[in-house]
């Protein structure tokens, strides 16, 4: 899991930021990234692609990774702005708001010397590799991955009490059966993307005329 950050900080490269998002696919609610720096050859036993992770897990790796790196930075882009951009192009603003983002723990700008990012190219300055499949193969992915995860599984809890139908705290925004249902007898709340489920709001029109 180690490999591709070794060759870069073999290179001489010591700031590494490892970049990856979470909310691609949902119906509602933000895209979240995070980018991570974490300090020369250390592997935080446990940390992989957040999806094969429980949310107990993820949790305490939240925790960890959190106190463990040098840097840290979360970015998001709201469901308005992915119904103005597209899904790619708003992941990658996201994207390239974590870097802007980095601090270490006492607060202080961070400015990587690398990037590695889970399957995108960011329009940056800073030199880029771009990994298919990183959360998987890459433990800094894996770590900026765990910590998006969790940054937007928590902002789904607390809307899920403003939203208690749509029960956001189970399906986290995604398309579940359950989700599609509420949807469809309450209607689409502020926080759903509009592109996302007017396919869906078309279909039941439809099948409702018929």
């Amino acid at each position: 899991m180690l490999k591709i950050e070794q060759e870069l900080w073999d290179k001489g490269y010591d700031y590494i930021a490892c970049i990856d998002e979470v909310g691609r696919g949902c119906l509602a609610g933000s895209v979240v990234t995070c980018a991570v720096i974490m300090p020369k050859g250390l592997l935080i036993e446990g940390v992989n692609d957040s999806k094969k992770l429980s949310a107990k897990k993820r949790e305490e790796l939240f925790e960890i990774i959190k106190n463990s790196a040098l840097a840290w930075g979360i970015g998001e882009l709201d469901c308005t702005k992915v119904d103005e951009y597209n899904i790619k192009n708003a992941t990658r603003l996201a994207m390239v708001q974590a870097i802007e983002n980095l601090k270490d723990k006492d607060g202080n700008k961070v400015v990587p010397d690398y990037v590695i990012i889970d399957a995108e190219k960011l329009d940056i300055d800073i030199p880029q590799s771009n990994i298919i499949h990183g959360d998987a193969n890459c433990h800094g992915i894996a770590a900026a991955s765990i910590m998006a995860k969790v940054t937007r599984d928590r902002q789904m809890e607390q809307l899920s009490k403003s939203y208690p139908e749509y029960k956001f705290d189970k399906n986290k925004g995604y398309g579940t059966k359950e989700h599609i249902e509420a949807l469809l007898e309450y209607g689409p709340t502020e926080i759903h993307r509009k592109t996302f489920i007017k396919k869906i709001l078309d279909k039941n029109q439809q099948l409702s005329i018929i």
